[in-house]
């Protein structure tokens, strides 16, 4: 279920959120700049494949989950449903489609982004290029794991620095709070914050696809080994800061959860009615930790002697990559805005690709869901004052 949930997230993610930037251009119309101007531009068959390999991956997640968002099949001890081999044949299936479409989408990557010299130049560009730390879960060989393992930083030489266990995790972060945001700030304790800035001496750290294949020594599958060692070898090697790179990272990561899914698909115990072992403590404290698409995410809870949370604390992927993002944002837009230059609606896009590479998810960090995305973009002179202000949905 997991496995199929990131081939969801990665597909609308690259394909509604980052091709249009690449296969419409990042300053072409908005009109055409979004997923309908993409199907046009690859082909309407393109666009059903799209489609249908989101949906196969929604469906799995709704047969084993209740419902393809927000599942209701998780209970204390288990699964609340078994797997037929009717339905694992099916899962198998798609399973097999979702590898060739990875490797499809690996190969449109290939064709649209790495053939054009202007894309790789504006990837590896120092608009959108950020020394940081990095964090991600990986296994016992120290390979990228979604949903279990040991959580591993390495510093922006990609020095191991930490690797703990989840339950461990408020030794090594800690978070600010900012009187301008409703966001905390996360950093690492041991380095400190340093402010929004960037390097070794600075506590900012990212999590998302480009973090865990930063923190990694490679890919549990081998189609995705042979996508990270591509990536890494095409970009220069270990570690990788160009933010933009995020987008190339999280196909290699689409190409692992349909391989990963394949796996499990086959593995003679997933059909096993044995899916539950009915607790007989009450526990008092729990850590759990697992890498969301857009990056780690921690769930912490204290219960009283009836098993009811008493204390909890939630920090999201886009909280860890909260300073991060700010960071990035500000840096892309010192890049492209210049004195004397009218700011169009295509350089606001370049400075809001260095946000949206991270995939954010406002409300889940927030608490809060307004159902827009308000942004305002003030441009002034070196003395202050006010030479052109945009904005949306305020």
């Amino acid at each position: 279920m997991y496995s199929a949930h990131y081939v969801h997230s990665h597909i609308a993610h690259f394909y509604a959120l980052a091709a249009p930037d690449f296969v419409m251009g990042p300053t072409a119309n908005p009109a055409e700049r979004n997923i309908l101007g993409v199907i046009s531009k690859v082909g309407l068959d393109v666009g059903k494949e799209v489609l249908k390999h989101r949906a196969y991956a929604q469906e799995i997640t709704a047969f084993i989950g209740g419902r393809a968002t927000h599942p209701v099949c998780g209970l204390p001890g288990g699964m609340s449903k078994t797997i037929t081999e009717k339905e694992r044949a099916d899962f198998e299936a798609k399973a097999k489609s979702m590898v060739e479409f990875a490797k499809f989408s690996l190969k449109l990557f290939d064709d649209v982004v790495l053939a054009n010299k202007a894309y790789v130049d504006l990837i590896l560009g120092s608009i959108y290029t950020m020394k940081s730390y990095y964090m991600g879960l990986v296994d016992s060989n120290n390979k990228v794991n979604f949903y279990e393992g040991n959580i591993k930083i390495v510093d922006p030489d990609g020095k191991e620095v930490a690797k703990f266990k989840p339950a461990e995790y408020l030794d090594y972060l800690a978070e600010r709070t900012e009187p301008w945001s409703y966001l905390k700030f996360p950093y690492l304790k041991k380095v400190g914050w340093k402010g929004f800035v960037e390097g070794k001496d600075s506590g900012v750290y990212r999590v998302a696809p480009l973090a865990r294949l930063n923190v990694a020594d490679g890919m549990a599958t081998p189609l995705a080994q042979e996508a990270y060692e591509k990536m890494f070898k095409t970009l220069g090697g270990k570690p990788v800061h160009a933010t933009l790179a995020m987008h190339w990272a999280r196909l290699v990561e689409l190409m692992f959860a349909a391989e990963r899914l394949l796996q499990l698909c086959q593995d003679k115990e997933i059909t096993d009615p044995n899916i539950r072992t009915i607790p007989t403590a009450t526990p008092d404290e729990g850590v759990g930790v697992v890498e969301a698409p857009r990056g780690t995410l921690f769930h912490h809870y204290q219960t009283d002697e009836r098993g009811m949370v008493t204390k909890a604390n939630i920090l999201v992927a886009t909280g860890n990559n909260y300073a991060a993002m700010c960071m990035s944002v500000k840096k892309a837009a010192q890049g492209v805005i210049k004195a004397g230059q009218v700011v169009s609606e295509g350089l606001l896009n370049m400075v809001e690709m260095a946000f949206r590479a991270y995939d954010p998810c406002m409300a889940c960090a927030t608490h809060t869901l307004p159902g827009q995305m308000p942004l305002e973009v003030v441009i002034r002179n070196s003395e202050g004052d006010v030479l052109q202000t945009l904005s949306r949905n305020l």
